[in-house]
């Protein structure tokens, strides 16, 4: 079978003489710009070194309704997903964007320059039909529709692209191939046919034994090509998983198997996505492509019901075979045959046959209590390895973020709850007072509290995340803030993201008659503006994990209130 790119010719932007690529550069200082968000630069750079042919650019309106519509460009070639580029009006009118005009395309990382786009046209996209059409129901439950309603702008725009660059990484280097690159590799090592597996999940024993299964009956070899743009929220991070495949690559025979990794944002759409995703790695130069039960499945949808068939995107792969002009796999269910050590698929198990298998919920409740994962299921480096970035409970980190009126309690709470996990031992315990943090100065603006408040949610991701306990006490008045304070934590802070809202209760009459520093009796003077339950609105949170007042319990109480909960949730 012939490594042919998708459409017969492969569209290597990048591949031209350097100078005229210094000319761009040069240009593009010049030209009104638009920094990328992260899945734009993803899919920039799958097209521009030849990822996504035969793409030349962000599509026009034209290819984008053709797509939504047939899964077709306009010219009738097969491809499954919209690849736009989404701007808002403010930013079109502002930087004049126009058809005819240049834009330059900036990294979000390091402002670099990437490429230059010629505007073709400006359209703005039904997006109920593209989340019907695409992904199969226009329910935000799937996570690529609640982007479509929630992070992307309301117009697109059209256009090929001038490579400049492609965009820098460092991690990773050595295992980063471009299409040309990856083939011109297999053709060095004379490999005639390979099976491309797409994961974006840990490896283990199975999935080693399933693609090498594939491969040996097909006299071929294996392609590893694992998503480390974007995938589906709460998926292990990119920098484990990569370690994970390292370490399982050893255990392929000698010379069968090569690790690439895949710069894609994923967009979870099933059948599309297989259909896609067939698509890339023929371009990538695979010949045979492994599609798994649910390939890309997000879960499951509003109404708790699987967003797609099991069999949906196998179906799909299949339906295009003669125009993808690769061959499809079917994943293989492996399970594990005690008697004999050894894996077989499941369907050829024969009946009474003792076999053995853990479920991704169970391997998940293993790492997180330290209990044994036994080595038929995986390898040692691959569990050492996980087991390094998702601890059990009792070593993650955890935020305890208290909120509450100016002198509610919650710094003498906070300092007291720090003498006791610092009594139980076993982490490092951080304190973030409103005093310490700028927070609770009177007056600050609205704007600017919010903007300090996320500085210390980010803080205390970090902290959390090399598995410190957090104790955090700013005022934070709205919900707003306290809502974002818990998606930074839950987003950066990794195994350490355990977020606990305490809702200091104590009422604002005990706050104000206690206030030896007389910050209320100044406010209600007009000598101070800005203090949250007096000239100020303080919104109690409709969610607390724990509620407790200064008036109705003590210091003691409360504090063990809050260990207790930690407790509850096997932290300590």
């Amino acid at each position: 079978m012939a490594f042919q790119p998708h459409g017969g010719v492969l569209k290597d932007l990048l591949a031209r003489d350097a100078s005229i690529a210094s000319q761009l550069k040069d240009e593009a200082a010049a030209l009104h710009e638009v920094v990328l968000t992260e899945r734009q630069l993803c899919d920039l750079e799958l097209i521009v070194n030849g990822g996504f042919s035969p793409l030349e650019g962000f599509m026009n309106q034209k290819d984008y309704t053709s797509i939504v519509e047939s899964l077709r460009l306009a010219d009738g070639t097969l491809f499954a997903m919209p690849i736009t580029l989404d701007v808002s009006r403010e930013e079109i009118d502002r930087k004049r964007i126009t058809p005819g005009s240049r834009i330059a395309l900036r990294d979000p990382r390091d402002d670099a320059p990437l490429a230059i786009l010629a505007v073709e046209d400006i359209y703005k996209p039904d997006r109920v039909k593209e989340a019907v059409n695409v992904f199969g129901a226009d329910d935000p439950a799937h996570p690529a529709v609640a982007y479509l309603r929630h992070s992307t702008h309301e117009w697109y725009v059209g256009g090929k692209l001038q490579a400049i660059q492609a965009p820098v990484h460092f991690d990773y280097v050595a295992l980063r191939f471009t299409p040309s690159e990856l083939r011109t590799h297999f053709r060095k090592l004379a490999w005639r046919k390979v099976v491309a597996f797409q994961t974006r999940n840990p490896m283990h024993r199975a999935h080693r034994e399933l693609t090498i299964r594939a491969a040996r009956q097909r006299q071929a070899n294996v392609l590893i090509h694992p998503v480390v743009g974007l995938t589906k929220p709460g998926d292990v991070d990119h920098y484990t998983r990569v370690r994970v495949y390292e370490a399982i690559m050893a255990k392929y025979p000698h010379g069968m198997a090569q690790l690439a990794l895949l710069p894609l944002a994923m967009r979870m759409a099933g059948p599309r996505e297989a259909v896609w995703h067939a698509i890339i790695r023929k371009n990538f130069g695979a010949t045979h492509f492994i599609v798994g039960r649910d390939h890309a499945g997000p879960g499951k949808n509003s109404q708790g019901k699987d967003f797609y068939g099991p069999y949906d995107a196998q179906e799909a792969v299949t339906q295009y075979r003669d125009e993808l002009e690769i061959e499809m796999v079917p994943f293989q269910m492996m399970t594990y045959l005690p008697s004999t050590d050894e894996y077989q698929p499941v369907d050829s198990v024969p009946k009474g046959v003792e076999t053995l298998d853990i479920s991704g919920t169970e391997l998940r409740r293993r790492l997180k209590t330290g209990a044994p994962i036994p080595d038929w299921f995986s390898y040692d480096a691959v569990v050492k390895t996980l087991r390094e970035s998702y601890p059990p409970r009792t070593k993650q980190g955890f935020v305890i973020y208290m909120t509450g009126l100016h002198n509610c309690g919650k710094d003498i709470i906070a300092r007291a709850l720090q003498v006791a996990l610092n009594q139980q031992g076993g982490r490092s315990v951080s304190l973030l007072l409103g005093e310490g943090i700028q927070e609770q100065r009177i007056g600050m603006p609205a704007g600017q509290r919010e903007k300090c408040m996320q500085a210390v949610s980010f803080v205390a991701a970090e902290l959390a995340r090399a598995g410190a306990a957090v104790i955090a006490a700013p005022m934070a008045p709205k919900e707003s803030i306290r809502a974002s304070a818990q998606q930074i934590v839950l987003k950066y802070a990794g195994a350490g993201g355990n977020f606990f809202l305490v809702h200091m209760a104590t009422p604002l009459e005990y706050c104000e008659k206690n206030d030896r520093a007389g910050v209320y009796s100044a406010v209600r003077k007009g000598e101070l503006k800005g203090l949250p339950g007096v000239d100020e609105e303080y919104e109690p949170p409709s969610k607390a994990a724990l509620t407790v007042d200064l008036t109705k319990q003590s210091i003691a109480e409360i504090v063990n209130s809050i260990v207790l909960l930690l407790e509850t949730n096997a932290l300590i």
